[in-house]
């Protein structure tokens, strides 16, 4: 912008002193023809005052006609101040007052002579060789009866008509130089003044170009087309920002949501490369955005099957649907969905795949195969036995009472196992479901612990079990009565069932708090440990299953239904709390149970 200023002010400068200048020229032109006419006029009146008062002589010896003309041209110079000459009509000199005349050549072809002849009066400028400077020349002629017989010049000097215009040059000059000057500042004033709403529009637009839509034109002088130029590049800005806004909401929408999105999101674009690449596709791909952007499809070190449905989709541009399972990072089922992406409802774009991690949900259904398949196993068993007895009582065996009682009795225990195995299939469905509603209220845990235990004794006594427990005095926490007495009997009856006789088992509580020292308990621990048989470390992962039995033979014959464990972690998590085991073979097992002492 600052060379446009300079540009424009040169302009202004050329312009105005051009003018000036020309000015100045055709001042000093007419100044000068105006003191050339202003002498050509003296001279002429001077010349007719020569002519009417000059005594002409024209008879004598040539020296007496020169004496004669030599002394009046000297008095003429004296009282004019001007050069005088007297030519025959042949251009011979007759007398000159500043030279003599034989010294002089013919005049007869000087301009003012040939002027004169043609009409009454001659003028001429030009440099005299004999004063050494530049003169101006008047002649009339001399006549007598008709006819010229002589002429009268006057030469008169032009340096002062010179020296006066050198003056008009130098003040001309002067002048130009100052107009240059004031010129130049105006110019550059005015200059600044044009450029400096322009250097600002040009400011904010590329402030504008670089994304930058805050900035804004401030012309508060300017009514004219500048100032509606800054006003419309307002106008713009504040568009421009508006929409953009908009589009970096909508942007960041967008971005929120595949980056929040549980399935994976690919898109591949019509030159085979990925273009974008979402959270949940780089933990389901084992692979970081940065190692996949930009890249082809097929050079991305993935899984064959994975690569050949992206072809295949690109090749027939339909929607394919498969399920693959993907050994990196971790073995896992995904449902892949390739969608071709189409631009302006005709051109192929490239190819969107969604990736959705069903290994839950395939295991999910092969847990409730397996416990349909577990519920029909352990309800076979007792419907077996109570068939088979029935049909042996049927058969005669009624009669003989002692064997009748015994059958009686074995399929009384089956009944009663098969009710305990219904009741706690229905109990683990409603719990599943969260049908359940919980009475959270508060819980003194010494006295609540207290009375689990008393329950206990009876079961323990037979056993010659150990029941004992470690717990603080003002413990309270919020739970639902009923259900933590669910959990804590069952926990005790296994320690009971799988210790054993003489064998201990204890009940230790711990407030914990979560955060800094010094604050204020928040977390309750709960420990159930017992001396038992324990669990091989391979079992631990899975105690928590419905229908997983360590021993499948012990489990029935201590009359166990195999759900316990798995009714007391969801009741556990129903109080928004964690349960983990730890065992070892012969020595004994340890759950372990955090909960919040108040609920959320």
């Amino acid at each position: 912008m600052n060379k446009f200023r300079v540009r424009l002010t040169m302009i202004f400068v050329l312009i105005i002193g051009s003018s000036v200048l020309v000015a100045g020229l055709f001042m000093a032109k007419k100044l000068q023809d105006s003191y050339i006419d202003s002498l050509q006029g003296n001279m002429k009146r001077e010349l007719q005052v020569m002519l009417a008062t000059l005594d002409w002589k024209q008879s004598g010896t040539a020296a007496d006609i020169e004496r004669h003309y030599a002394g009046w041209a000297e008095r003429l110079k004296q009282s004019a101040d001007t050069r005088v000459t007297f030519i025959r009509e042949d251009g011979t000199v007759i007398a000159d007052s500043d030279r003599r005349s034989a010294e002089m050549e013919n005049h007869a072809d000087r301009e003012e002579i040939v002027q004169a002849k043609r009409s009454s009066i001659g003028y001429a400028k030009r440099y005299s060789d004999t004063l050494q400077q530049n003169m101006l020349y008047a002649a009339v002629p001399v006549k007598e009866a008709g006819s010229s017989v002589a002429y009268v010049r006057l030469a008169m000097s032009l340096e002062q008509v010179e020296q006066a215009i050198r003056r008009v040059w130098y003040g001309l000059l002067g002048g130009l130089l100052a107009v240059f000057v004031l010129a130049g500042l105006i110019s550059y004033r005015v200059a600044y003044g044009f450029t400096r709403p322009i250097e600002l529009i040009t400011r904010v637009a590329q402030q504008i170009t670089d994304m930058n839509y805050k900035y804004r034109v401030s012309l508060p002088s300017h009514k004219d087309e500048i100032g509606q130029l800054g006003q419309a590049i307002n106008q713009m800005a504040d568009s421009l920002q508006l929409q953009m806004e908009r589009i970096s909401e909508d942007e960041n929408r967008l971005k929120s949501v595949l980056e929040n999105m549980i399935s994976g999101v690919v898109m591949i674009d019509r030159e085979g490369r990925i273009a974008l690449l979402n959270r949940s596709a780089e933990e389901l791909l084992g692979f970081a955005a940065q190692e996949l952007l930009g890249k082809k499809f097929d050079q991305a070190k993935q899984q064959l099957e994975f690569m050949q449905l992206i072809q295949e989709c690109v090749d027939t541009k339909e929607h394919i649907r498969d399920e693959v399972i993907f050994y990196y990072p971790a073995e896992r089922i995904l449902e892949i969905n390739l969608n071709p992406i189409w631009q302006n409802n005709d051109v192929w774009a490239g190819v969107l795949i969604v990736l959705h991690d069903i290994t839950a949900v395939r295991r999910l259904e092969r847990m409730r195969s397996e416990f349909v398949a577990n519920v029909s196993h352990e309800l076979k068993t007792p419907i077996a036995a109570v068939k088979g007895f029935a049909e042996t009582l049927l058969a005669g065996a009624l009669n003989d009472k002692d064997t009748a009682r015994s059958f009686l009795q074995i399929i009384f225990d089956e009944s009663d196992r098969l009710n305990r195995l219904i009741g706690d299939i229905l109990e683990l469905s409603k719990i599943e479901s969260k049908r359940i509603p919980l009475q959270f209220s508060p819980v003194h845990l010494q006295t609540f612990i207290g009375d689990c235990l008393h329950v206990m004794e009876a079961e323990a006594r037979k056993k010659s079990i150990e029941l004992s427990m470690q717990v603080p005095g003002e413990v309270y926490m919020e739970a639902d009565e009923d259900r933590l007495r669910q959990i804590l009997m069952n926990l005790m009856s296994n320690g009971i069932n799988y210790t054993p006789e003489g064998g201990k088992v204890k009940i230790k509580v711990e407030p914990i708090a979560s955060g800094a020292e010094g604050e204020e308990y928040d977390k309750v621990r709960l420990h159930i440990a017992d001396t038992g048989i324990g669990i091989p470390k391979k079992d631990l992962p899975r105690i928590f299953e419905r229908f997983y039995r360590v021993d499948k033979a012990r489990s029935r014959s201590s009359g166990g239904t195999g759900l316990g464990l798995s009714i007391v972690k969801h009741l556990v998590e129903l109080h928004k709390g964690t349960i983990r085991v730890e065992s070892e073979v012969g020595v004994g097992t340890r759950f372990t149970i955090e909960l919040p002492l108040l609920q959320p």
